[in-house]
């Protein structure tokens, strides 16, 4: 690993000690400030996840916008739209309260990540499109998803967002998401040869710490999660069919080509579960004795049951896109 890169993520590890959680900042709580979970582990993991992200992007990435607006704009406006919509939605008529519904609205704010782009290219979707999305999502969601968030809250959590501080979440998304996002592409930009060279291994590890993320908080919350599986695990798979859905049919409603309809619809559908993990934490600190908010649990939920969710739509697509090239 070259010098360059060492600081490259250095500065990460800093950046991320910088973004501690919004109200554990004000809790009396020893156990709550003491959390190295959720003040160190979560937010210097999803650093790194967002800086894999950007060491594969170039500024070419986002001029696809001006190049196709119809198929991006159609995408944006399902992801930065309808999705929340969807999700509350879904929150309400699943019959979710408090944390558990505040934390679907969470993951419905969230951008689609490495994921979404990796699942695009199996789908034999158009990946330059996916990776345009995330590129641009991931940015905005700094600035949308503080405020669904707060807007959410008060209409699930009778007033909590009294305490919620928007601007410090934002600034706190900007730091964990957007900056890892801008120091990958300097990187990239700067140094294509140690970006090169360095993005197979950061993207194997960032897949291994997002398993990692996702798998704590269903261990962490498992009580939590069994009293309420009846509802949430409905709840997050039908978030997930319904904005796959929406995504496809509004892609091909507005005569986008099947490739493009299957990237829409994977990333109208697909969201970065590692993020609304780490959100969540932001937020809210966990209960005495627990090591994760409530607020994450439906990202780690969703983040295993999606799999189940995308891998026919992806089978179907990949299949279809094979006996036309034929």
């Amino acid at each position: 690993m070259t010098r360059f890169s060492i600081v490259a993520i250095a500065a990460l590890v800093l950046l991320s000690a910088m973004a501690m959680p919004v109200q554990a900042q004000e809790e009396e709580s020893v156990e709550s400030e003491s959390n190295v979970i959720v003040d160190v582990v979560l937010p210097v993991s999803l650093a790194f996840i967002m800086f894999s992200l950007g060491i594969g992007l170039t500024i070419e990435d986002f001029a696809l916008i001006f190049r196709e607006p119809k198929a991006f704009g159609v995408g944006i406006v399902n992801q930065m739209v309808v999705l929340p919509l969807m999700g509350f939605a879904v929150a309400t008529g699943a019959g979710l309260e408090g944390e558990l519904a505040v934390g679907l609205i969470i993951l419905a704010c969230c951008p689609g990540g490495v994921t979404s782009n990796i699942i695009t290219k199996l789908a034999k979707g158009d990946t330059a499109l996916s990776i345009s999305y995330t590129a641009v999502v991931s940015v905005v969601t700094v600035i949308t998803l503080p405020i669904i968030v707060g807007l959410s809250m008060d209409h699930f959590m009778d007033g909590a967002s009294a305490d919620f501080e928007v601007l410090s979440l934002g600034a706190q998304m900007f730091v964990l998401t957007a900056l890892p996002v801008a120091i990958g592409m300097g990187v990239r930009s700067y140094r294509p040869d140690t970006a090169d060279a360095m993005e197979s291994g950061v993207s194997r590890a960032a897949a291994v710490l997002f398993v990692i993320i996702v798998l704590a908080a269903i261990a962490s919350e498992w009580d939590t999660l069994m009293d309420n599986i009846g509802t949430l695990g409905p709840a997050v798979v039908g978030l997930n069919v319904i904005m796959l859905t929406i995504g496809y049919q509004s892609a091909k409603l507005l005569d986008l080509e099947a490739v493009r309809a299957t990237t829409v619809a994977i990333e109208s559908g697909i969201q970065n579960a590692s993020v609304g993990i780490t959100v969540g934490g932001l937020i809210m600190a966990p209960a005495a004795g627990e090591t994760l908010s409530t607020l994450s649990l439906p990202s780690g939920v969703y983040g295993v049951l999606m799999y189940l969710v995308i891998a026919p739509f992806l089978f179907w697509r990949r299949s279809v896109a094979i006996a036309e090239s034929e």
